[in-house]
């Protein structure tokens, strides 16, 4: 089931790749403190001592997990993670809907695919026309900017 956007905006137009790099540091940067979460609690877990090898792996996969439902939840929700609307991006089907937790999968494992190759699939928006990466294209979202929002002027008297 497709769920359109509170707003309707009609100046909306494909991001710029500084933008999304940009906005990726933003959200690196709270997925670092997602993993030092996780890494605090499996310590805790385990008492302080060595981390065994089957602790480390479930360690990861919680990590993993996590991460892609700080992604998931906040393209599902409204399109931006807190990066994203630090930079006014927005991810939306083609169509201008929200994406659904299967797009918001697809998306999340295919970028890391798209970063496997020196990151070619996050450069190839750079070489097309539609500026859409691998994990765009194979998830059938978009990143687009959204226009600066009007500030409404205080009546003087």
């Amino acid at each position: 089931m497709q769920r359109p956007f509170r707003e309707e905006i009609s100046d909306i137009r494909p991001a710029s790749f500084g933008k999304r790099l940009m906005s990726m540091v933003y959200d690196g940067l709270i997925l670092i403190s997602i993993w030092l979460g996780v890494a605090i609690v499996g310590t805790m877990i385990n008492q302080g001592g060595v981390i065994s090898p089957l602790g480390r792996a479930a360690m990861q996969s919680a990590a993993f997990c996590c991460s892609f439902l700080f992604f998931g939840y906040f393209w599902t929700k409204n399109g931006q993670t807190l990066g994203m609307q630090a930079w006014r991006l927005r991810v939306q089907t083609f169509d201008g809907q929200r994406i659904s937790w299967t797009q918001a999968l697809i998306r999340f494992l295919c970028s890391i695919v798209s970063w496997i190759p020196a990151g070619l699939g996050f450069l190839w928006m750079l070489v097309g026309d539609e500026r859409l990466t691998w994990h765009d294209r194979w998830s059938e979202t978009s990143v687009v900017s959204l226009p600066k929002r009007e500030k409404k002027k205080k009546s003087g008297r």
